[in-house]
């Protein structure tokens, strides 16, 4: 962990060098591939703490940090560069925290650079209200959560994670059960509270809708897991049953709302709901399955819909345009383009053998063991994802090639790099042990 924090403050000071900001980032991603590994122990000092699912996200952070300077070479300001470097710093911190916290203070701080990023470097003036939205969304449920890591530390006399693991804290109060994941839930987001995610993600620019896809909506459900660890929260309360019944109709009505849209980034917006919706039941049931599921969606979704984004912003690039009104027979025009659209879109919508299918049929016990209706919900939760990802392929790459689209040059090599670099992760598929995390510390 330490290699990797000085690599990280190596990269600011040298940050006005391009080539050197590349080179420390490919040295960071191979030390963070470095830590995957199955181990079932967890590693502490005074600091940071290393635990297989805080490796994970570490990875998963330094990797697409690397891959939104892959897919921007454009960019070469050096503000925009500290920007991202002290995001991938936050978010390794944040990942690595053993005090709940300091863990607060990181997940917070994370929505700094995510800000500067959506307002510096937008497309519209909307950008302003977006960045409001953020704001107000995440900050107001915040503050409830910093006011209970208060008064547990004055109750406790501690704020160590895997202490407070060890004093089976017991909360059955529903009201102090829903202060406590409030903050996690908006961030993740859980459907109905969803609004500024759209609105981040249609300003943002592409290294900011990359991370927040990716990264900062897995800070989320990693919060949830560490609040499940160091309290012991009543599974069989009314809030628990509350939101694990919103948060799978909540993805239904996201997977409806998919079908809707006309606006390429706003559908891979809305698609982040919806499959964030079964992380949040995963998480939630307290069960091996549910973890395990929700572990796998986590970092399968970070994978994939960031390489969505990506997809979006090279076609935008080829046809100055995000809607689909105005776009058809693609498939005539960039071959190469439509071929990275049919393997993103399979791969969505959980095709084998991809993570996505694994997490899916994992989390179907866990749904039955909670309640037979969720099964039918699943059911149509998997045919209504496919149902949206084979509405923007077709939309996108079938029919009568439009009046409104130039031809221009096939995807460039760094697009192509980049594009490839993001499906070479869901190879992890045949390393599937690395995302079974146990339930305690």
């Amino acid at each position: 962990m330490i290699s990797l924090l000085l690599g990280f403050i190596f990269m600011l000071v040298l940050s006005f060098s391009w080539s050197t900001t590349y080179l420390m980032f490919l040295i960071l991603v191979i030390l963070s591939l470095m830590f995957l590994q199955q181990n079932f122990a967890m590693t502490m000092n005074l600091f940071f703490m290393d635990n297989q699912l805080g490796s994970l996200m570490i990875f998963l952070s330094v990797f697409l940090c690397f891959l939104s300077l892959i897919s921007t070479p454009s960019f070469k300001s050096s503000k925009y560069v500290i920007c991202l470097i002290s995001l991938g710093l936050i978010l390794s911190l944040a990942f690595s925290s053993n005090n709940i916290l300091t863990f607060y203070i990181f997940f917070e701080s994370s929505l700094i650079p995510t800000l500067m990023l959506i307002i510096c470097w937008g497309y519209q003036p909307e950008r302003l209200q977006a960045g409001s939205y953020m704001m107000l969304y995440t900050v107001t449920a915040s503050l409830p959560l910093l006011f209970l890591i208060l008064i547990n530390t004055l109750s406790m006399s501690t704020l160590n994670m895997f202490i407070l693991s060890n004093l089976n804290i017991s909360m059955n109060n529903s009201l102090l059960i829903m202060f406590l994941y409030g903050a996690f839930l908006i961030k993740l987001p859980m459907y109905s509270v969803h609004l500024w995610l759209p609105k981040a993600h249609v300003e943002a620019p592409l290294a900011g809708s990359m991370i927040l896809a990716g990264i900062l909506l897995k800070l989320g459900g990693y919060g949830l897991y560490l609040m499940n660890k160091c309290f012991n929260l009543v599974t069989k309360d009314w809030s628990m049953l509350f939101l694990t019944s919103l948060s799978i109709w909540g993805a239904l009505l996201a997977c409806f709302m998919c079908l809707r849209q006309t606006d390429m980034k706003a559908l891979v917006a809305y698609s982040s709901v919806a499959h964030m919706g079964l992380v949040i039941v995963g998480v939630l049931s307290n069960q091996q399955w549910g973890l395990t599921s929700a572990i796998i969606m986590m970092f399968a979704h970070g994978v994939t819909s960031s390489a969505l984004f990506c997809m979006t912003y090279f076609t935008y690039e080829k046809v100055n345009t995000r809607s689909m009104i105005y776009l058809k027979g693609l498939l005539q025009l960039y071959p190469m383009l439509s071929l990275f659209w049919f393997i993103l879109c399979c791969v969505n919508m959980a095709a084998p053998p991809t993570l996505n299918l694994i997490s899916e049929l994992i989390i179907i016990p866990c749904l039955y063991n909670m309640s037979l209706s969720f099964i039918l919900i699943m059911g149509l939760l998997v045919f209504f994802s496919a149902s949206y990802n084979m509405y923007l392929y077709t939309m996108l790459n079938h029919g009568f090639m439009s009046n409104y689209c130039i031809p221009a040059k096939n995807l460039k090599s760094f697009e192509i790099s980049s594009l490839t670099m993001h499906i070479l992760p869901l190879l992890l598929i045949l390393k599937s042990e690395l995302f079974i995390i146990l339930l305690e510390f």
